[in-house]
């Protein structure tokens, strides 16, 4: 009751100090919004229709229903609406708030502008056809607004350490921190990359398989190493991720050996994953299994060595 009727008192006072006719609205679960006909509405405008709602709460102005039984009764036409059907039949209910508006509406209401409390206007967001969303929270819903607010003001003083007031500016800093470290772990991994596939393919024993576990690693990581010991002979099964979870695996090697083994690794790893002229690659959701994983692909490459 508190939003709808809130949103008869800001309606009437946009249409009537700015000209901004209501089109919708939308009572939403936490944040009700009303769609204003304009492209634009400036701060200051915002400031003022917060200002004169709230002067209308604290002059205790009374809300009453009114119904009409004749849909041609001239009072009617005073009486914002878009119109009845031609095929209308019964009564007609007004909605009145007392020299301030008079609308069609079938909905509740409280029976007194002073048992809205308090209107707060959040702000805009950019409305269909050119138009403006108004956010407002009306009575009950001010004060919850305000404790969610609270919550996240001291979750936030705590991650940020600093107060309300630098917030924004403590938040930009820590994301461009991050963006940072992000690309520095990803010029890290490639060169870790870079420096594993080095180290296989100098050893001096050569060797024909390639296992290789790195949790901080990606899709990037592993392909480099594939690209970069570059060797069709040299099977490779790699995994990135959580040990004992979800993770992503990468088999390379001779295209027998992919089409053979690849559906079987993604079967152990609990895997889903595909080929297109390379190796087989996926997400999996069980790396504990990667030790069983390794087992069958070295056996597998064992036993070709055997019949060769």
């Amino acid at each position: 009751m508190q939003q709808h009727t809130g949103q008869h008192l800001i309606t009437t006072v946009a249409e009537s100090m700015f000209g901004f006719p209501t089109t919708s609205w939308n009572l939403g679960e936490k944040i009700s919004s009303i769609e204003l006909d304009t492209p634009k509405i400036t701060e200051e405008q915002i400031t003022v229709l917060e200002d004169a709602v709230n002067e209308r709460i604290r002059e205790r102005i009374p809300v009453t229903p009114v119904l009409y039984h004749d849909k041609d009764d001239p009072s009617l036409a005073e009486a914002r609406c878009r119109g009845l059907p031609d095929d209308h039949e019964g009564p007609v209910r007004v909605l009145s708030i007392e020299g301030l508006d008079n609308t069609l509406c079938c909905g509740t209401h409280v029976s007194n502008l002073a048992h809205l409390q308090l209107i707060k206007l959040l702000g805009l967001e950019k409305g269909k056809k050119n138009k403006s969303n108004l956010l407002f929270v009306a009575g009950d819903r001010v004060r919850q607004y305000l404790g969610r607010s609270y919550q996240v003001e001291k979750s936030l003083m705590s991650i940020l350490k600093g107060p309300l007031e630098e917030h924004a500016d403590l938040a930009d800093k820590a994301v461009k921190a991050s963006k940072s470290a992000q690309k520095a772990v990803v010029s890290l991994l490639r060169d870790l990359a870079l420096l594993e596939a080095y180290k296989f393919k100098t050893k001096p024993d050569k060797e024909t398989v390639l296992v290789l576990h790195r949790r901080e690693g990606d899709n990037e990581f592993m392909n480099k190493i594939v690209n970069e010991i570059n060797d069709k002979s040299v099977t490779c099964l790699l995994t990135v991720g959580d040990e004992k979870g979800a993770g992503l695996f990468l088999l390379s090697g001779e295209d027998s050996v992919i089409q053979e083994l690849g559906p079987k690794v993604a079967e152990l790893l609990d895997g889903k994953g595909s080929c297109s002229r390379g190796p087989y690659q996926g997400k999996c959701n069980k790396l504990s299994n990667k030790a069983k994983a390794e087992k069958l692909v070295r056996e597998y490459i064992t036993g070709i060595k055997s019949e060769s």
